[in-house]
């Protein structure tokens, strides 16, 4: 009787982990926390959170413009009347998301993108979290990128420009 007792009184039994590890498995979870009554199971997996790619962005109403011009205009203005003349070819990689910008994988990493740097449509130029998950997000333009927007670990709006891309070079 008190076989039966401890064994339905452990609701983590051995077929509900592997049940549970299946499930993480099919819908790609890295981590899994259960908690029944005073019981309680966390479940990791893998050694990086899965990495997913930015979904397209909405057609939802647009952002103001003065935050994302003060942004942009920022550096231009910096070096006089003439960056503002040649700047006006650069084509803009904007954030699809609201999110934390990461520009490496890992800390000790090379960056995704540099100033120099030659991309083209399917480049990863940066991760951005979001919510706990990790998106990969591309250039979506061909060109070389000529300026930085943002810094590393740094919080982006949608629709803010992050990296300049000079489509001729």
């Amino acid at each position: 009787m008190s076989d039966s007792k401890s064994t339905s009184s452990n609701v983590f039994n051995v077929e509900t982990v592997r049940s549970l590890v299946e499930l993480m498995k099919q819908h790609d979870l890295s981590e899994l926390d259960l908690r029944e009554g005073d019981q309680k199971i966390s479940l990791k997996r893998g050694g990086q959170p899965p990495i997913y790619a930015a979904p397209a962005p909405m057609q939802a109403a647009p952002m103001p413009v003065a935050p994302a011009a003060s942004v942009s205009s920022a550096p231009t203005t910096s070096g006089g009347g003439e960056a503002l003349a040649s700047d006006a070819h650069l084509i803009a990689i904007k954030s699809p998301m609201v999110g934390t910008y990461y520009s490496k994988p890992k800390p000790d990493a090379e960056s995704f993108a540099r100033i120099g740097d030659h991309v083209s449509e399917d480049t990863v130029v940066c991760i951005i979290e979001a919510m706990k998950v990790f998106n990969e997000i591309k250039a979506e333009v061909s060109g070389k990128i000529v300026k930085v927007l943002v810094k590393d670990e740094e919080p982006v709006e949608f629709g803010q420009p992050m990296f300049m891309v000079d489509p001729q070079g």
